[in-house]
């Protein structure tokens, strides 16, 4: 009998992030709170921020999907910690892809959702904050 690894789709990364994810839960009182993808489709995403002075100080998620997606939500957050806002408007889920050393081209979709789940939390804090600007 062969090495189980042989059959799998995840590298050591992904499934590292899938079996122990960083970050996991909601932040209470978060500043920003980005919902993304649909029950339908499997895949649910939820991505909440606290920001302080313009930066990621914290990011927590909980992800209803694969393992692909769990790993993504898991990623993302800890590559945002610590980024401006301005840097996270142009985060791309190929970032996602690049530090999990890579995702099947059928799972490339979860890094997506982490992707639009960030940008819809950072959405999110800036409308709350344009609503106490005015």
């Amino acid at each position: 009998m062969s090495d189980q690894k042989e059959y799998t789709l995840y590298n050591d990364t992904v499934m590292d992030h899938f079996m122990n994810p960083r970050n996991m839960g909601d932040l209470p009182e978060a500043d920003g709170v980005g919902e993304v993808g649909a029950a339908a489709c499997g895949d649910i995403m939820k991505i909440s921020l606290k920001i302080r002075d313009g930066k990621i100080e914290d990011a927590r998620f909980k992800t209803f999907g694969c393992g692909s997606a769990i790993a993504s939500s898991s990623m993302a957050t800890e590559l945002i910690k610590g980024r401006t806002i301005d840097e996270i408007k142009n985060f791309s889920n190929q970032e996602v892809v690049d530090a999990l050393g890579g995702l099947p081209p059928v799972k490339i979709h979860c890094s997506v959702l982490a992707e639009e789940a960030l940008k819809a939390a950072i959405e999110d804090y800036e409308k709350k904050n344009a609503a106490v600007a005015k």
